[in-house]
């Protein structure tokens, strides 16, 4: 059974909008809009602002892409995520009342969408926002303001983005988590129970290497602070006899070049295309991640290619990879603690432990996007009651 076709002939008759946070980069929340698009192909896209490059937009062509009043604001392309305090009124002046089901794809202000009574809103969670609740403070230390008037105003603006958040939880018909790790923070703070639902991985797309490994270790992500490649660079600095590689663009990369200068062993590869981040992916030697994730496509991927991974033993890691002490098939090790030490002794075990990629690979398969479409089909009769 085509568990993809079944589904789009059982929502044929539904005038679908799908509503995105931003359309900017193509990380792992733009991958699962790919898979709703594909699951709604007359569906109508809203965002709060859309500066998708256009070698990136391959998958919006043809589409309508609705933005908001922040997409026509000084300077939004560069300095969008600025105008934060304005967003919560933005997501609400986008007008959804023709649609019969409404999916929110949200990790900030997708779900405050306003929807109608006959209306169905379904959210799909990365996450609720981080730098609102749990993340607070690490988010206001990054922002680096040290004048007080300033700090305060942006405490207040915060304060106030989690009571509209709660509230807005609130008029969700329904949560779908992209982790175990997610739908526990939707409990604590929204009180709303959800389904996980685990993002799709295009299992297909990454070539399975059983065979023999170059030498490097690889890391790759957009370079922001949370993702930890400092960490990462200066665990390396330590191991001049180890090669690493690093793949990524983002607000980070010229303090990480300066962080590498001198290390040999440290190369730095700025942003490559998809077709040459897979080849990285299926020759190194272990794949480095030291991001406290919601759940984190990249490990995935990176076993999809039968490539082990050394991760940071939090978040949605702990759902991806096979690394607790003794587990039958291990699919690579985590270390607990996100400090040069803790990662240097976890690459030590990881090199006198023994990995199979083809148990790589069948982990990865657990999260194919035939599993995503298998568990919305199982979830059918909680969407749509209301419009079916």
């Amino acid at each position: 059974m085509d568990v993809l076709k079944v589904l789009q002939s059982s929502t044929a008759h539904l005038r679908v909008a799908i509503v995105h946070d931003w359309l900017v980069v193509r990380g792992g929340a733009e991958k699962v809009l790919d898979a709703f698009l594909d699951l709604f192909p007359e569906a109508e896209v809203f965002t709060v602002v859309d500066f998708m490059p256009q070698a990136l937009r391959e998958r919006l062509e043809g589409r309508r892409v609705h933005s908001s009043m922040i997409q026509r604001l000084p300077l939004a392309r560069r300095y969008y995520r600025h105008y934060l305090p304005l967003m919560p009124y933005a997501i609400e002046q986008l007008d959804l009342r023709d649609f019969d089901l409404v999916i929110s794809s949200s990790h900030a202000v997708a779900k405050g969408v306003l929807t109608h009574s006959e209306q169905r809103h379904v959210c799909y969670c990365h996450t609720p926002m981080r730098y609102a609740w749990d993340m607070k403070e690490a988010y206001l230390a990054d922002a680096g303001i040290r004048f007080p008037p300033l700090e305060w105003a942006m405490r207040y603006a915060l304060h106030r983005l989690r009571q509209w958040d709660y509230v807005t939880a609130g008029q969700v018909d329904c949560f779908l988590a992209n982790s175990h790790n997610v739908a526990k923070r939707i409990d604590k703070f929204y009180r709303r129970s959800a389904t996980v639902v685990h993002p799709p991985v295009d299992i297909e797309a990454f070539a399975f290497n059983p065979g023999s490994r170059d030498d490097y270790y690889l890391t790759a992500s957009r370079m922001v602070p949370y993702k930890r490649q400092d960490l990462i660079i200066e665990a390396f600095r330590d191991m001049p006899e180890r090669r690493l590689i690093v793949i990524g663009d983002g607000p980070e990369r010229a303090r990480l070049e300066r962080l590498a200068e001198g290390a040999d062993n440290i190369e730095l590869r700025g942003f490559v295309p998809t077709v040459e981040l897979q080849r990285y992916l299926a020759n190194a030697r272990g794949f480095v991640f030291a991001a406290d994730e919601d759940f984190g496509i990249a490990p995935l991927e990176a076993q999809a290619c039968g490539t082990p991974v050394i991760a940071y033993g939090h978040g949605g890691a702990l759902e991806t990879v096979r690394g607790a002490p003794g587990v039958a098939q291990p699919t690579g090790c985590f270390f607990e603690a996100q400090s040069v030490a803790s990662l240097c002794a976890a690459i030590e075990r990881f090199e006198a432990s023994r990995f199979a990629a083809v148990d790589c690979r069948a982990q990865a398969r657990r999260f194919a996007r035939e599993a995503f479409f298998t568990r919305l089909h199982e979830r059918l009769h909680d969407w749509l009651p209301a419009v079916a």
